[in-house]
């Protein structure tokens, strides 16, 4: 009977270690090589912030530091540290929706003149839009029918 009890106690002390074990072996560790002084982050959506006019895309985000490699995320919480690979269900929805590439050498005042020139674009469009529909009413009431002879 004591041997029974002491198999118990070793099982369960394995199972309790087990996704522990599991967990130590699954991390990956990287050196990113970052320059010491990264240049100023600019927030890009809610939340997110990613370092200005860099040749790769380095976002902040809760606190930590990321960047995607080969399509895995890593993190860290200072950009000179060791970054940690981070299971992408553990990853910040706003990051998983970013397209790769987006914000890279993102130059916050070039981008704020392209929206300020999109929206006069669009206000122009949609400008032409309601004077053309304009004349086509005045159109369908001088001819009365609407419809072509």
């Amino acid at each position: 009977m004591r041997t029974s009890h002491r198999s118990l106690a070793v099982l369960v002390v394995l199972a309790v270690l087990s996704p522990a074990i599991a967990i130590a072996q699954v991390q990956v560790r990287i050196q990113m090589n970052l320059p010491a002084v990264l240049p100023p982050l600019v927030v890009v959506e809610p939340g997110v912030q990613v370092v200005q006019d860099f040749d790769e895309e380095v976002f902040f985000v809760n606190g930590y530091y990321w960047i995607r490699r080969d399509g895995h995320w890593y993190r860290a919480r200072d950009h000179r540290a060791t970054w940690v690979y981070v299971e992408p269900r553990r990853v910040p929805p706003g990051l998983v929706r970013i397209p790769p590439g987006h914000y890279r050498h993102w130059r916050k005042e070039e981008r704020k003149d392209e929206r300020k020139a999109w929206k006069e674009h669009e206000k122009q469009e949609r400008r032409e839009e309601k004077r053309e529909g304009k004349e086509e009413k005045k159109r369908g009431k001088r001819g009365g029918r609407g419809g072509d002879d």
